[in-house]
C-alpha cells in the first residue's frame, strides 16, 4: 500500500504600492475542511484515505494535507534619493484537510483512530508552524530596508523580493527536510499507520 501523506503549496505573492502608512505586521488566516471515510477496520479506513484524501501529485492522495499562499504589501518610498520600506503586512492563508470518519466504528477502533488523528493533527501542524516561522524571518528579513541612491525604489523593490524569495526557499528547504524525517521507513508516520491498521 502506497500512503501520501502531506502535500505543501506555496505561492508567492508581493505588492508594492504607495497607500498611506500603516502598522506593520503579519496576519494569518487559517481554514480547515474535512472529507467523509467510512469503514469499520482501521486497514479499511486507510484504504479509504487512499481513495478519497486530497490530491498529491497525479496518481496518489494524501491523507491530510497543509497547504499555504503568502501575500505581501509593501510600501516604499523615498526621500532625498534615499527609498525606505515603510510597510510590511503579510498575510499567511494557512489551509488544512483532515478525514472525518463518518461511519459507527467499535469502540476499540475509536481508540485506535483518535491516536492517528492527533497524530496527523500534529503533524499538519508542525508544517503551518514552520510556515509561520517563515513569515515572521520574512518580516525581519525585509523590515527597515534602505537603499541609496534609489529616487524610483526600483533597486528597494528588487531587493525586498529577493529577500523574500530567499526565505521562503530556507524554510520550503525546513519543510521538506520535516517531511523526511516523518516519512522516513520505521517513522512517525510508519508508526501511526500500523497502529490504526493493527488487527
Amino acid at each position: 500500500m502506497r500512503l501520501a501523506v502531506l502535500a505543501c503549496l506555496l505561492a508567492i505573492g508581493a505588492l508594492f504600492c504607495s497607500a498611506p502608512a500603516a502598522s506593520a505586521g503579519t496576519r494569518v488566516v487559517v481554514k480547515t475542511r474535512t472529507y467523509d471515510i467510512t469503514g469499520t477496520t482501521g486497514l479499511a479506513l486507510m484504504e479509504a484515505m487512499n481513495r478519497k484524501g486530497p490530491k498529491h501529485g497525479f496518481m496518489t492522495h494524501a491523507i491530510a494535507q497543509t497547504g499555504y499562499t503568502v501575500d505581501w504589501d509593501l510600501d516604499a518610498g523615498q526621500d532625498n534619493g534615499v527609498c525606505r520600506l515603510r510597510r510590511a503586512n503579510g498575510t499567511l492563508n494557512l489551509f488544512y484537510t483532515f478525514p472525518h470518519v463518518a461511519s459507527t466504528t467499535t469502540p476499540a477502533l475509536r481508540q485506535r483512530w483518535t491516536r492517528f488523528f492527533a497524530g496527523v493533527r500534529a503533524h499538519e501542524e508542525t508544517h503551518g508552524r514552520i510556515a509561520r516561522e517563515m513569515m515572521r524571518a520574512t518580516e525581519r528579513s525585509i523590515s527597515g530596508l534602505r537603499v541609496a541612491d534609489d529616487r524610483s525604489c526600483y533597486k528597494t523593490r528588487r531587493e525586498a523580493q529577493r529577500r523574500i524569495r530567499a526565505t521562503y526557499a530556507a524554510y520550503e528547504a525546513k519543510q521538506i527536510a520535516f517531511d523526511a524525517r516523518e516519512h522516513r521507513d520505521g517513522g512517525h508516520v510508519e508508526h501511526l499507520v500500523a497502529a490504526l491498521i493493527k488487527p
